[in-house]
Formats: C-alpha cells, sequence, structure tokens
C-alpha cells in the first residue's frame, strides 16, 4: 500500500482555545511593553481605546497561556479548518533528499491564506463592541481579502488602504476585496492627512505597509464607529493564528515523527508564529530539540539586518512604539512581488526569539525564491504564494544539505497562502523580466537614524 501523503483532522479536532506564547516567553526574557509615541511611558488599555474593542486589548496584555475560541468564530472557522498537511514526497523525490519534507496548507481559506484565522475573530469581537466600520491595511491583498470576508460574516464596513505597489501589481485582489464590499485605497492616498504628507514630499510614492498603518490608524483615531484592524505583529494577532500550529503538532503525531527544523516566512510575524510558537512552547519548556528559521526578503531584511530598537509601527508615528527589530519606520522597501513581506518591523515576540537565538533568520533574493516557487509548483501541484516561496526556499536549501551530508531530517514548513493572485510575478521571472532587488545600505542607514532613540533595557 502506497505510503500517505495528506495527514487530515476530523471537524472535531478543531482547537477550542489558542496558545499565548507569552507566559513561556516571559521565562527566557522579560518582554518589553510598548510605549506611548508621545510620552514614552508604558501604554496602558485607555491607550489603546480608540483603535481596539476591550476584548482584544485584554488578549494583547493577557498573562494566561489558554484563551478559549468564541463559538461564533469556531462556527465560522469550520468553513474551512482543519487545514491539511502534505507530505511533499515529489518534492523529496526530484531533490533526491534522505529528507522528510512536511507542510501545513493554509490557502484552503476563503481569502486563499493563513489571514481569515484572525480577521474572523478581530471582526467578531468588534461587532461584539458595536463597531460599525473597521479600517486596516493592506500589502499584497491577502490580509484585506481576509477582513473584507470577515467584515461581511459579521456585517461590518470594510475600509482598505493598500500599499500602492501591490495595488498596481495585484489587481484581482483589489476586485476580491470589492467583491466582498470592502472600500479600497491606493496609499498613499488623499483620503488622509498621513497619506496627503507623503504625497506632497514624494507624489511618486509606491507606498510601504508603514504609510498604510498611518492612514488605517488615522481615520480609526477620529472617527468614533470606526476600529483599526491590524493582520500581523500584535500579540492577539498572533495569538489567534496559533490555530494552525495546534493542529500541526497534531498532525505531526499522526505522520510517526518530529520536527527537526521548523520554516516559515516572516513579514510582521503572524503566519509564522501561529505555526510555530505551539512547537516553540515545547522548545522552551525542553520537550523539543528543533531548529527555527524565519526567512525574508533580501530586499527588506528586517531580522537580518535591522536593529533590535523601539520604534513606531507605522510612518507616521501615530503608533504606540513597540521594540522589535526594525529597519527604521521611514524605511520604504523596494518594490518586490512579496507585498506581504514589505514591513520595516517585526512581531515583538518573535523579535526576543531572534535576540535570544531561539529562532534564526535568512534573506533571500526574489529570482532565488521563484526559483524554488516554480520547483516546488512542478513538483507538489501547488502555485504559492510568494511569501511564503521564501520558506520554500529554505526548505530546498536544508534538504539539499541533508542529501549532501547524507543525513536523514525531518523538515516542517508552513505554506501560508496560494499565489493565484500572484500570476504576474510569475510571468516576470518565466521571462527573466524579475528584477534582482537587495536593499541599499544608505537606505538602512537612513533608516535607523530616524529611530526614536528610546533605550531599550537589558
Amino acid at each position: 500500500m502506497a505510503e500517505p501523503v495528506q495527514f487530515n483532522l476530523k471537524p472535531d479536532d478543531l482547537p477550542e482555545a489558542w496558545y499565548n506564547i507569552m507566559p513561556d516567553l516571559a521565562t527566557v526574557t522579560q518582554p518589553l511593553p510598548p510605549l506611548h509615541p508621545g510620552t514614552h511611558e508604558p501604554v496602558g488599555p485607555a491607550d489603546l481605546a480608540p483603535l481596539f474593542p476591550e476584548a482584544l486589548i485584554l488578549q494583547e496584555v493577557s498573562t494566561d497561556q489558554w484563551i478559549d475560541i468564541p463559538g461564533p468564530v469556531l462556527d465560522v472557522y469550520r468553513l474551512w479548518r482543519p487545514t491539511p498537511l502534505y507530505r511533499a514526497r515529489r518534492l523529496e523525490q526530484a531533490l533526491r533528499t534522505p529528507a522528510h519534507i512536511y507542510f501545513k496548507y493554509e490557502g484552503t481559506s476563503p481569502a486563499g491564506s493563513h489571514k481569515p484565522n484572525t480577521a474572523i475573530a478581530q471582526a467578531y469581537y468588534n461587532k461584539e463592541a458595536g463597531i460599525r466600520r473597521l479600517s486596516t491595511e493592506t500589502g499584497a491583498g491577502q490580509w484585506g481579502s481576509a477582513l473584507s470576508f470577515a467584515c461581511q460574516v459579521f456585517g461590518l464596513e470594510c475600509l482598505v488602504f493598500m500599499v500602492k505597489a501591490s495595488y498596481q501589481q495585484k489587481p484581482y485582489r483589489r476586485v476580491f476585496m470589492e467583491t466582498m464590499g470592502a472600500t479600497v485605497h491606493a496609499s498613499p492616498s488623499t483620503e488622509t492627512q498621513a497619506g496627503q504628507r507623503i504625497l506632497a514630499d514624494s507624489p511618486d510614492s509606491t507606498g510601504s505597509l508603514g504609510i498604510a498603518i498611518s492612514e488605517a490608524v488615522e481615520v480609526a483615531a477620529t472617527n468614533t464607529d470606526t476600529n483599526y484592524s491590524l493582520g500581523s505583529v500584535l500579540n492577539h494577532v498572533l495569538l489567534h493564528q496559533t490555530v494552525i500550529g495546534l493542529e500541526t503538532k497534531k498532525q505531526m503525531e499522526m505522520t510517526g515523527e518530529s520536527p527537526d527544523v521548523i520554516i516559515g516566512c516572516v513579514g510582521g510575524g503572524s503566519n509564522y508564529a501561529g505555526f510555530a510558537y505551539p512547537f516553540m512552547g515545547d522548545k522552551i519548556n525542553g520537550k523539543l530539540d528543533a531548529r527555527f528559521v524565519a526567512t525574508e526578503p533580501a530586499a527588506c531584511p528586517t531580522l537580518t539586518r535591522g536593529e533590535f530598537a523601539y520604534d513606531f509601527g507605522d510612518t507616521g508615528e501615530m503608533t504606540p512604539l513597540v521594540a522589535m527589530y526594525t529597519l527604521g519606520h521611514t524605511f520604504v522597501p523596494a518594490p518586490v512581488h512579496a507585498g506581504g513581506l514589505r514591513y520595516h518591523g517585526d512581531a515583538p515576540s518573535l523579535s526576543l526569539l531572534v535576540r535570544e537565538r531561539l529562532m534564526e533568520a535568512r534573506a533571500f533574493t526574489q529570482n532565488a525564491v521563484f526559483e524554488a516557487a516554480v520547483q516546488f509548483a512542478r513538483t507538489q501541484g501547488i502555485i504559492p504564494g510568494p511569501e511564503p516561496a521564501h520558506a520554500i526556499r529554505a526548505v530546498i536549501d536544508e534538504a539539499v544539505a541533508a542529501r549532501e551530508a547524507g543525513e536523514s531530517k525531518v523538515i516542517l514548513f508552513n505554506l501560508s497562502g496560494h499565489g493565484h493572485f500572484d500570476m504576474q510575478a510569475y510571468d516576470d521571472y518565466l521571462n527573466q523580466r524579475l528584477p534582482e532587488v537587495e536593499f541599499r545600505e544608505e537606505d538602512v542607514v537612513a533608516g535607523l537614524t530616524h529611530l526614536p532613540g528610546v533605550p531599550v533595557p537589558g
């Protein structure tokens, strides 16, 4: 009988609580509080109330290891969860590697990525709080797609500021959002003061996630019926994504194997944290001996070239200061196709794990990334999004290293979304039109000179 390539959970195996890594992380290092952008004092719940409902603020600062998932959220999750785990046997054969490669596939969601795991939860809590509209930013469009779907589920309006480079590269993501009822503006836009300031200084700006965040936050802060919704970085967002890793742990038990290397792509950190944190908790507690590899674009090398410092989460300096790896809030990455990874900072908890060397980071240029993506597509039949293709690049490198060393190794990665809206990127690669873009050293130096200069303890 053929060995299995799919490991599927039953509907009743859907996790009923999210895993919060913060209590385990506190045994390794002291998490640093977000600071008020004006006073530089620790942020309190009242400071966040203009942007978030109380339930999400409480989750942001929670020290409970498990937080129950509300029934209405579980009901929507069941439209696509649990998601499948696959053994990538055909890729293994193509690479002639003794390594066993497994991947969790989040592209089965209505939006085609992992993003609805938190979008559904955030829309639910905001609806319960009596909010009428959510404003947000989106890079590649996956987060905007997810939130527009979630708002439609719970009867909320959705306003999306889409990074201009992606707005132009990925028109069908915009159409997806508009089909779900969202209003979408290319960012920087003329709709906000933050956008107008950027356009006055740089009329041809291709935008960045930091700029789009400023626009979305401004709308929420100046309209009492509107809250802000973020697709990554913050603790409550990463918390909601842990359904991925909790399911994957059960599925790896079905395989009879334990991962030696756990890989994912990182922009702000939500998909990789959600996938890796349940395993990282085991590592911190001495139950798992595995390496954790976070991958990112060489054009936006936050973890590999950034500085661990307090910085703004947005370009307009309206968000709290958080301690994270950052390239500086004024840094505008080159318009690479992995729009979801074009963020100057990273999740504070993930940044701490990298700083404590519990997690390593690697950066790749986009032609090397698309080479890996095409090899994966031609062996496994799934066209990956440009973002998780960074993880696939690292997976192939690990598998080849295992072959050359003659070592058996179990490699596990998160395929966080499909690339069906990214055909222009693949067309550019296949026809040798894809530029090999890296950061410019002077841009990184300039970005870091704009850090607010708040000292980081320890």
